[in-house]
């Protein structure tokens, strides 16, 4: 039988799908409310577990529930970008586009559902035939001149017609025609739509001519998922398409609505309470997967030592080994996966039986780099010149300073046209807004404001700077 930590190592993951969701998903309370609620834009931070929730809405259906992930990994955006509709102006002009994907995948998962006639979903699957071709590919013969029915006849007599010469059937109607079949023949089942994966056409958001198609695309998706759910709930049909997006990108959609849209958004947060009942339930399981989960402090105490961990400067001074973990994360699932997964190789390499302070710290480095190399990830859009404003931040080698020496060190670099960004102001804000630095209080010289933490302040350049605790390895600290 493997350790507790054997497991750990082999089986943690950083991406969703690559592990097994059925053992570690953490059901908790968002979760209930995405599936029970009528939530429809789940909103949270990378590394915040939004994949892992898709992931377990695709693969826990059953005879009465179906679900299909319209997974944007990889896909060619441009190929949407010219299927607008012009009868509609800016940002709306994709609506149409989306309502017809979203009812195109109800239609396919109609084919499959056997609680609905087969005469109808014989007739289905003329236009949607059971396949398995990549998302780009589905989508481009979804939307080809010449994919097209005209519908015949009405109830269980449903004949379509498939039109392959030359279809110039337009958007519209298009949707309608799919808009009546699914109101007209399907059942009472749940058909989850998930869209993931949605930050890969992220790109400069400073190039407004490069972003803007983009964030179009994506205000009617919002408003296209809007509309499907107001049609289908007043005819009783359960079609449930789910949007799942970065915090950061969603504050980037800017609509006249937007506001309405908070009884349908649910943001996931996580605090220490909340990732202390994640992580006993994930231990919990790599103990045994049929007992009950443990306590939080029964289960960390099975793979890590009980002694504290000293920090600081100051010698004596000791924390708990997951107060001292946390502190060097952004208090995200992904983060302390990450952390406890390193943890457990380097324990086993040392040939031990429990996580020690030694291999904690030993892990805390390679920590640092990887939280770096997720904050550039998440921040090249907004600022392309990242790499060279974090070395900024190395130059000046203290984990605490004011806004004026960062500004000095600053303007060498725009000097020397090292860096193009002159607005100082921006890169500070930018920086804030991903939690590379915080503030320090005025008075109580111990007390942080980190945006993970805070999510509603805003930088405040009358206090000092602090650069967060997990960087510190990765900016020479």
């Amino acid at each position: 039988m493997k350790s507790v930590l054997e497991s750990i190592a082999e089986n943690w993951k950083l991406e969703a799908k690559l592990e097994d969701s059925r053992k570690y998903f953490f059901n908790y309370k968002e979760v209930h409310d995405i599936l029970n609620k009528d939530k429809c834009y789940v909103i949270g931070r990378k590394g915040s577990g939004k994949s892992a929730i898709c992931e377990h809405i695709v693969k826990n259906q059953n005879y009465k529930t179906f679900a299909i992930k319209l997974n944007f990994k990889n896909f060619p955006f441009n190929e949407l970008y010219g299927l607008n509709n012009d009868k509609y102006t800016p940002p709306n002009q994709y609506i149409t586009l989306w309502k017809y994907l979203i009812y195109s995948t109800v239609c396919q998962l109609m084919v499959v559902n056997e609680n609905i006639d087969f005469k109808i979903r014989g007739e289905l699957e003329k236009l949607y035939p059971k396949n398995t071709k990549s998302l780009a590919r589905t989508i481009n013969t979804w939307t080809a001149a010449e994919f097209g029915a005209t519908v015949l006849g009405n109830g269980g007599t449903m004949k379509i017609q498939r039109d392959c010469s030359n279809n110039t059937i337009p958007w519209i109607q298009r949707v309608n025609i799919l808009e009546d079949i699914i109101a007209e023949y399907c059942d009472d089942s749940i058909y989850y739509i998930v869209f993931d994966e949605l930050d890969e056409d992220y790109r400069t958001v400073n190039d407004t001519d490069s972003s803007q198609p983009y964030i179009y695309l994506l205000t009617s998706l919002f408003k296209a998922v809007q509309d499907v759910k107001s049609i289908f709930i007043e005819n009783g049909k359960q079609v449930k398409p789910i949007v799942f997006l970065r915090d950061d990108i969603y504050m980037l959609i800017k609509d006249f609505d937007k506001n309405k849209w908070r009884d349908m958004k649910i943001e996931i947060e996580w605090t220490e309470d909340k990732l202390k009942n994640l992580l006993a339930y994930r231990i919990s399981k790599d103990i045994s997967v049929e007992n009950p989960t443990l306590s939080f402090k029964d289960a960390w105490y099975k793979i890590f030592d009980t002694h504290k961990v000293n920090f600081g400067n100051k010698q004596g001074k000791k924390i708990d080994s997951f107060d001292f973990i946390a502190r060097s994360t952004h208090l995200r699932p992904r983060d302390f996966i990450q952390y406890i997964q390193c943890c457990a190789e380097e324990t086993l390499s040392k040939n031990k039986k429990y996580i020690q302070e030694s291999n904690i710290k030993f892990v805390d480095r390679a920590f640092s780099n990887y939280l770096k190399d997720e904050i550039v990830d998440e921040v090249f859009p907004l600022l392309p010149e990242i790499e060279q404003i974090m070395q900024i931040i190395s130059n000046i080698r203290k984990w605490n300073f004011s806004c004026k020496e960062f500004e000095q060190e600053y303007k060498k670099y725009l000097k020397t046209n090292t860096i193009k960004e002159k607005n100082i102001d921006l890169v500070l804000d930018t920086l804030y807004n991903f939690s590379v630095i915080g503030n320090q209080h005025k008075h109580k010289k111990d007390t942080f404001f980190f945006k993970y933490q805070h999510t509603n302040m805003t930088f405040n350049k009358e206090e000092n700077i602090v650069i967060h605790r997990g960087l510190f390895k990765a900016f020479q600290l």
